[in-house]
Parts: structure tokens; sequence; C-alpha cells
């Protein structure tokens, strides 16, 4: 394991240690102060490049409060992942039903025993609908990328395990990971996935936000091989608490491109919706996943 892989997991040990002991209050000033220091001298460059394509603008026009907002929303995050594992969940469960909209269709989904794909962004604190999940209808199956160092990898899926959650590895699992969710839903379970960024370098070409980029397959081909229904959700935070709205079916008769690009209109949707509650700090679109990679194969040009 390199210096740098150590001092990463040895932090998010440090984080699900610290931060869950400390007071709430104190807690979530620490991360705020943390995001506001990120955003000084305009903040990361590619979250500003991602926003300005939400706002129809250049990246510069990204007004500096956005890119604040945005960064303590992320911190807020963290911070409640990193609390999550001390938290009531059944309470977390009836804040929630106080203010989630559009879960009848999942109700729905799980009273045919065709179980569901749920497809998420990377918006507000998508962990907190699974914990829903697992109080409301039971385990939800999630697909983990592997992160480098194996240590760190397996703390999060300590992590989300403690949760509730079945959690199927990106790679290096026992059986590909489509065949692992083809089997679940098959057995009437709720399958959840992230499905903004294209992380195989393989995904399906949508328009997103009026511009070329790929997004992953998987939503789209579990729902039409296995009849389940795709339903998009979004998750965002409000001051006092939490958002989430699962949309109803998406329409897969047209095929995975069709489908998949209906996908990426829901979820421009919300995140219009929801700007500074999209944390998306890596590139999406074509044009930056060319550029990102033209720079790394001439990294002194």
């Amino acid at each position: 394991m390199t210096l740098q892989a150590r001092v990463w997991d040895l932090g998010y040990a440090a984080g699900w240690g610290l931060v869950r002991a400390m007071p709430q209050r104190w807690a979530m000033r620490l991360f705020e102060v943390t995001a506001d220091r990120a955003a000084r001298g305009g903040g990361p460059v590619q979250l500003r490049r991602n926003l300005a394509r939400v706002l129809s603008t250049a990246p510069e026009q990204v007004p500096d409060e956005l890119m604040r907002a945005s960064l303590r929303s992320y911190a807020r995050y963290w911070c409640e992942a990193f609390r999550l594992p001390s938290m009531d969940p059944v309470r977390l469960a009836a804040t929630i039903d106080s203010v989630a909209t559009g879960v009848e269709h999942i109700h729905e989904a799980a009273s045919r025993g065709r179980g569901a794909v749920l497809a998420l962004p990377h918006s507000g604190n998508w962990d907190l609908a699974g914990v829903w999940l697992v109080q409301r209808v039971g385990t939800p199956t999630v697909v983990a990328e592997r992160l480098q160092p194996e240590s760190l990898f397996r703390r999060f899926v300590r992590f989300r395990e403690s949760l509730g959650f079945e959690i199927i590895p990106l790679t290096g699992g026992a059986a590909p990971p489509f065949e692992q969710l083809t089997a679940r839903l098959r057995q009437g379970r709720m399958v959840g996935l992230l499905g903004e960024r294209d992380l195989s370098g393989a995904g399906v070409p949508v328009t997103f936000f009026g511009e070329a980029a790929c997004m992953p397959a998987g939503p789209a081909r579990l729902a039409i091989d296995t009849g389940a229904p795709l339903l998009p959700v979004h998750c965002w935070f409000t001051p006092d608490g939490w958002g989430f709205h699962i949309d109803a079916p998406i329409d897969t008769s047209g095929g995975v491109q069709r489908t998949t690009q209906s996908l990426a209109d829901r979820f421009a949707a919300g995140i219009a919706a929801h700007p500074a509650d999209w944390h998306m700090l890596q590139p999406v679109w074509t044009a930056d996943r060319r550029a990102r990679d033209r720079a790394r194969s001439n990294p002194d040009h």
C-alpha cells in the first residue's frame, strides 16, 4: 500500500470514528468550514465546469455562491455518512415518509413481486434513501466501485452493510454484477444504481443538458431484461432535512438507448431543480472526458 493510499484509508477511518463521536452541531460546522476553504479561489475546476452545463453558462460565470453551496452540500453528505451508522434508522424512515413523494411507485413494484431498478444521480444523501428501503420494503442491492486501497473498499462495504444493504462489487466479485443484479430483480428485490457517470468507458451515448455524454447501460438493460420497472429517484437537501422524489416508471419499450436518454432527461430535471446538491466533481460530458484523457497521455503539455 502506498503512503497516499494509507493516508486516505486512515482519514476515512478517523471520519467514521471521530465525527460520529462529536456533537452533531460541531461536526457539521467543521465540515462547513472545510467546504468554505475548498471554495476559495473558485473551487474545484471540474465541479465548476459541470455546474456551468446545468446553468447553460460559461464556467467563469457560475456564481461563487453556488460553488460554495455545492461544496457545503458535498461536505454535508460526508458528515452525514460518517454519522449515519449511529443514527436511528426507524426514526429516519419516519422522517423520510413525511417528505418523500412518489413512494407509491416503489410500493406498487414491491406488491407485484417484480422488484424495481432505482436509478439515482449523485445528489443529496442517497444512502438515506437506502435506509428507507430497508425499513419499508426490504434489503436493497447496490453496486460498489472497488476503491483502492482494498482496506478502504472494505470500510465502505462494512458501512453500507451496517445500514442493511447488500453490496455487489463492480469488479472482482464472485460473478459479473449484471448476472447478480438480474437474479435479485427476478427474486422481487430492489436494486439501486447511481446512474449518471459511466465508469466502464463503454456507456450509452446521450444528450445531457444539451451536450454529448455517455451514461451506464445497466439500469436500462436490467429493466428491459427482467421486466422490472425503472424508477428514477432524486435526493436533495433542505435546510432542516432532506427531499426525496421517485418518478413514475420509464417506458423501456424503445430499447436501451432511448430508455437511457429518457433517464438522462429525468436526471437533468432533478439536477436543474437542485443544482447545489449534485455532487459531481468528475468529468461526465464527452468533451471533458476526452480532455482529461489527452492530459493524462501528454502530461508535459
